[in-house]
């Protein structure tokens, strides 16, 4: 089969390599061989290039972590494939016990953009942070993959949701998705803008998927208890918690890793799903596909995920 090998760590523009005769994978006890339709860019993929990921996958390897394919049946699935054979690949394998339906709502691209950043959505808002209708929201990144699915079930939560970003087109898509208010990082202080919108209160929830200034910024205008949630790090900089200004200000940090809710949890991640289709056959959500990549052009789509150039989701059609 055709798949995106890595070779050899860097980035991935220079180490993802189309090879035409790839073995076909083979399922173990309590596998599914599945034919991939489509493949969502994430970061990770990019950090697994350059082999700063938490996961490490031996050499040579199938980066891609997000999937939607077509069982031997017919029936449409999503999930996250068994690695080191990734989702960038005309075939994958899935653990039987965490493959989920295709939202029939959803194409295929659509339903591939589905499950992490969702997922990860959900979990950081609900589980973590408690979101109640009537609070603010405040997203980082806010027209990228994971923070626009955080918008979209910010308002679907009955929150304000106020986006940050980083340019004026970045911006236009953060309306587009429902922000209520949109702040360019690149043009104004999102610390001065949050206080002036919030009356001086601050921001109930901060969903921070970039690390660095953002989450800085955000100890400095976040609510009487408020709650900061960490998703990651796309800045480059882990900040370090002044825990000191957390207690004199009475607000909380906490910490999101979705992919632990697949073992600690699973029946948690099966509920969220449920609700998750049930939201997109409603159209309160829907995943914003920027693009719809060919099979050739995968690579280019990981780097500039990386680089930070894109808007919504890439995915990349097989």
């Amino acid at each position: 089969m055709k798949a995106w090998q890595v070779g050899e760590l860097g980035l991935p523009r220079e180490v993802m390599r189309l090879v035409e005769d790839v073995p076909m994978p083979e399922p173990g006890a309590g596998q599914l061989l599945v034919k991939v339709r489509a493949a969502a860019v994430n970061f990770p993929d990019a950090l697994m290039c350059l082999g700063m990921y938490q996961i490490k996958p031996p050499l040579p390897f199938i980066p891609g972590v997000e999937l939607c394919g077509e069982l031997p049946s017919g029936e449409r699935v999503i999930g996250n494939p068994v690695l080191p054979g990734g989702a960038f690949a005309e075939y994958a394998l899935l653990d039987a016990g965490s493959v989920f339906a295709a939202p029939p709502a959803l194409d295929d691209a659509e339903a591939a953009a589905l499950h992490i950043g969702y997922q990860t959505a959900w979990f950081a808002l609900h589980r973590r942070a408690a979101l109640r209708p009537g609070e603010t929201l405040l997203v980082h990144a806010a027209a990228g993959g994971v923070g626009s699915a955080a918008v979209q079930l910010g308002k679907a939560a009955g929150a304000t949701v106020i986006g940050v970003v980083g340019g004026a087109e970045k911006a236009a898509v953060a309306r587009e998705l429902g922000a209520d208010l949109v702040i360019d990082r690149k043009s104004e202080d999102f610390v001065a803008a949050v206080k002036q919108a919030t009356g001086g209160r601050g921001a109930d929830v901060v969903f921070d998927p970039v690390g660095g200034d953002a989450y800085t910024g955000s100890t400095r205008c976040i609510a009487f208890e408020g709650r900061i949630v960490v998703v990651g790090f796309a800045s480059g900089t882990i900040p370090t918690p002044q825990l000191g200004h957390a207690l004199v200000k009475n607000y909380s940090v906490l910490g999101l890793h979705w992919g632990l809710y697949n073992t600690k949890d699973p029946q948690a991640v099966r509920a969220v799903h449920e609700e998750l289709t049930k939201l997109a056959e409603q159209g309160v959500v829907r995943p914003l596909v920027s693009e719809r990549l060919p099979f050739t052009q995968a690579a280019d789509g990981v780097q500039r995920v990386a680089e930070g150039s894109t808007t919504g989701r890439v995915v990349v059609l097989t």
